[in-house]
């Protein structure tokens, strides 16, 4: 553990001016509240707010950080309180500690609707002093760096939950450095073996061509000292995980891989910096849309540099990064430069993002969200996204993310510009709405009054607001008619359970989902974005599972103890059919059907089969299975199908339209069902049922397991 004396060190080194005797205080303080507590390592559990602490000295940040980051677990895991440490150590560290507390208590890989509850209350969180999260990441990054003392469950939990949640929320706030260990700390979890395996092919590569990050570094340097330009140069080789996710997107080995080395240039000034490029260019050959300038069109978050790709030695690519310092000091550090000290004062970087500023440009995308996933679908892409930047024909810059198409650029104009687009052209040519738009290329929307959103479209664009607008209009559009299917499906869900559907239990359940309205629940039942079945657990909890029947966790035996399971999305196995169980790593065992397909793929890997078979009980009806089911395009048929399967004591969870035509529609509906008899049961009801043109079990091997 890192003394006192030393962590204050730390922070002399960066600013002079620190107050040692606070810093002191908190340590004492930390490490008395902490007293008898200790990891799942072993070490006293103080050593991890030390470390935390430690890890935030790197960022240069100001002594309440630091402070904070020694007493951010007291209140939530000791005897100590907000009042006494708001008298100890003042109001500013009291708020940042309760802050980092309420982070700490989001379940924030739990299910999606609360997830996206729960990144509403992160995103207020952060909204009153980022510090706070600053302080997360670095608990979570010392976290995974000591992972292995947990249990390996807990192990991918928190692995996925970094990579999903904190590791994106680092990159969008600049700290790149940070986004990549942890992105490569849970890898190591997530993925061992692809790891692994990317290590040992480096090591490979470097016994065959020896040091080629010392040789290309020389190469810059030599050729920037005939210039006369001075700057610092930095040669790296890419993280595992970056390489791997280039792998995947690409769809190319490691042998094919090219960029697999990166170069940073730092330079006196920004003049410099187009200095080093030209001379980069004149030695290399450049690669074709690989530059992005964004020194001249810098990211939201305050990030500036040139990014160009060169065919350095032996034909192999490799990317250059050319930034003076103290855009270098924003890029290692991001929004957190805002708060960095120094020689004892905070140090004015003229490219520092003020973090209120960022944080209501990052926000004000997702106040239009009408609901819970619409607001986390905004969240994930926001923070994924990289930027191109587009212009109107008045010259003005558009900034969408990577893949927009026109749709996304014309809902980002206005969204009564993107509800009334007709086609558009890209630098003068009309081009389709599905193209991809690249950096620098001029837009101009084509507009039609009448028009209106196609369901298509939902497909095509990529940002949130755009899929928010066209959801929002296509519902407007078919509202009348899905309230008119939803009170249908609810009808029948609700008779399942033996209650009725009537206005008071619709409003309870549109209350307790967080919506507006009964009319706006029936809409979305209708439109198939809620589940019949999780309506009637809003309002009769109790009734949802099948009293004294065998639930889906204890469904399956022949798994070890503690084993977990998951059905085959491609086969849908349910009681009563033969079944075998694969070992997927990462996801446990996943049970496929005796006679489904995917398992020919398998047969030589017969390490991986594990002898299964269902519970000999009578199972709860909560195997979902979809059915395949063509009927009559006429008054009524639709809800006498769904009044057939609740006859059958089958309620149904999914209902999605696949054709429509003027004499027939093509469904697909997932039911949950008991048992093999139960599917057989259903089946039979619906084909005796004239307006029934087909019904067959849907299958998709597509479907990953």
């Amino acid at each position: 553990m890192i003394d006192v004396e030393d962590l204050i060190a730390l922070v002399r080194n960066y600013n002079p001016k620190t107050n040692a005797n606070l810093i002191r205080e908190a340590y004492a303080y930390g490490r008395e509240m902490h007293e008898g507590q200790f990891r799942r390592s072993g070490e006293p559990y103080f050593t991890h707010p030390v470390a935390v602490a430690a890890i935030l000295t790197e960022q240069a940040l100001d002594d309440a950080t630091i402070i904070t980051a020694l007493l951010h677990d007291t209140i939530e895991d000791t005897k100590s309180t907000y009042s006494e440490v708001e008298r100890k150590f003042g109001t500013d560290v009291a708020e940042l500690v309760d802050g980092v507390t309420k982070l700490t208590n989001l379940q924030l890989s739990s299910s999606e609707t609360k997830q996206a509850e729960n990144f509403r209350k992160l995103f207020m969180a952060m909204s009153k002093d980022l510090r706070v999260i600053l302080v997360k990441l670095a608990d979570r990054l010392h976290n995974m760096r000591t992972i292995k003392s947990m249990r390996p469950e807990k192990q991918l939990q928190k692995a996925r939950e970094t990579m999903d949640i904190f590791a994106p929320l680092a990159g969008r706030m600049g700290m790149q450095w940070m986004r990549e260990e942890l992105e490569d700390l849970s890898f190591r979890v997530i993925n061992p073996e692809a790891r692994n395996s990317i290590i040992r092919r480096f090591i490979t590569l470097q016994r065959e061509t020896g040091d080629v990050i010392h040789k290309i570094t020389n190469d810059i340097r030599a050729e920037l000292e005939k210039e006369g330009i001075e700057a610092d140069v930095f040669g790296r080789a890419k993280k595992p995980y970056s390489i791997w996710r280039k792998m995947e997107e690409k769809q190319q080995s490691f042998s094919r891989l090219s960029d697999i080395y990166g170069f940073r240039v730092i330079t006196r000034s920004e003049g410099d910096c187009y200095r080093v490029l030209g001379v980069i260019h004149q030695r290399w050959r450049a690669v074709p849309t690989r530059f992005k300038d964004y020194i001249s069109q810098p990211k939201s978050n305050g990030y500036r540099s040139i990014h160009t790709t060169v065919s350095g030695r032996d034909g192999k690519r490799v990317e250059v990064q050319i930034r003076t310092r103290q855009m270098h000091e924003v890029a290692e550090s991001g929004v957190a430069a805002h708060w960095s000290y120094r020689d004892g004062v905070r140090a004015k970087n003229p490219f520092a993002v003020d973090p209120a500023k960022w944080l209501a440009q990052l926000t004000e995308r997702f106040e239009n969200a009408e609901d819970h996933s619409e607001f986390l679908e905004h969240v994930k892409l926001e923070m994924y996204s990289d930027k191109v930047f587009t212009f109107t024909p008045k010259g003005e810059v558009v900034s969408l993310p990577k893949g927009a198409t026109p749709l996304d650029y014309a809902y980002a104009i206005h969204t009564r510009i993107g509800n009334s687009c007709v086609g558009a052209k890209v630098d003068g040519i009309r081009v389709p709405l599905w193209t991809r738009l690249k950096n620098g290329q001029s837009v101009e929307i084509l507009t039609a009054e009448g028009q209106r959103p196609q369901a298509t479209w939902i497909d095509i664009v990529v940002t949130g607001r755009a899929k928010a607008a066209i959801r929002k209009s296509l519902r407007e559009e078919d509202r009348e008619r899905f309230i008119k299917l939803g009170r249908e499906l609810a009808r029948v869900a609700f008779d399942h359970v033996g209650k009725k559907s009537s206005e008071k239990a619709l409003a309870t359940a549109a209350k307790q989902m967080s919506l507006v309205s009964a009319q706006e629940l029936l809409a979305r039942l209708g439109s198939a974005e809620l589940a019949a079945s999780d309506v009637v657990r809003a309002v009769y909890p109790e009734l949802v599972r099948t009293s004294g029947a065998i639930d889906s966790k204890r469904a399956v035996l022949g798994l070890s103890e503690g084993e977990s399971y998951n059905r085959a999305r491609c086969c849908q196995p349910v009681p009563g059919e033969r079944i075998v169980g694969i070992t997927y790593r990462g996801k446990g065992v996943v049970i496929h059907a005796i006679d489904c397909p995917a398992l020919e793929e398998l047969e030589a890997e017969t390490g991986r089969w594990v002898d299964l078979q269902w519970h000999a009980g009578p199972h709860a009806a909560e195997h979902t299975v979809s059915l395949d089911i063509t009927i009559s395009n006429d008054t009524g048929v639709l809800g006498r199908i769904c009044t057939l399967i609740a006859e059958q004591k089958a309620n149904i969870s999914d209902l999605q339209f696949v054709d429509r035509k003027p004499d027939f529609y093509r469904l697909i509906v997932d039911v949950d069902l008991r048992d093999v008899e139960h599917l057989h049961a259903v089946m039979l009801a619906l084909e005796a049922e004239s307006d029934v043109a087909r019904v067959r079990r849907y299958r998709d091997l597509t479907r990953k397991p």
